[in-house]
């Protein structure tokens, strides 16, 4: 199963390694990412493949916020299909 991770926020070290290391602790993979700094926005979109991952995605929702607000900014996760749909032109 695909997902599609968003990161926003003020820009600080650390937020791509520790996001990497919480999926890597959870078993998912990152299937592409595209991460840019714009004015000193920080903003990340990740396509994951939850497969492997043994928890539910909406414990992995929860969990990505509470470590959003651990770093000051916002993580969003959606099921690709759910996000391919709200950006179908």
């Amino acid at each position: 199963m695909n997902a599609i991770i968003t990161v926003v926020g003020s820009d600080k070290v650390g937020i791509i390694a520790k996001v990497s290391a919480f999926l890597a602790e959870r078993n998912i993979n990152i299937e592409d990412i595209s991460q840019t700094v714009l004015s000193g926005n920080f903003v990340m979109m990740m396509m994951v493949n939850l497969s492997s991952c043994s928890k539910a995605l909406d414990e992995v929702k929860r969990e990505l916020s509470g470590l959003g607000d651990t770093l000051s900014v916002s993580i969003s996760l959606m099921h690709e299909k759910v996000f391919s749909a709200m950006h179908r032109v």
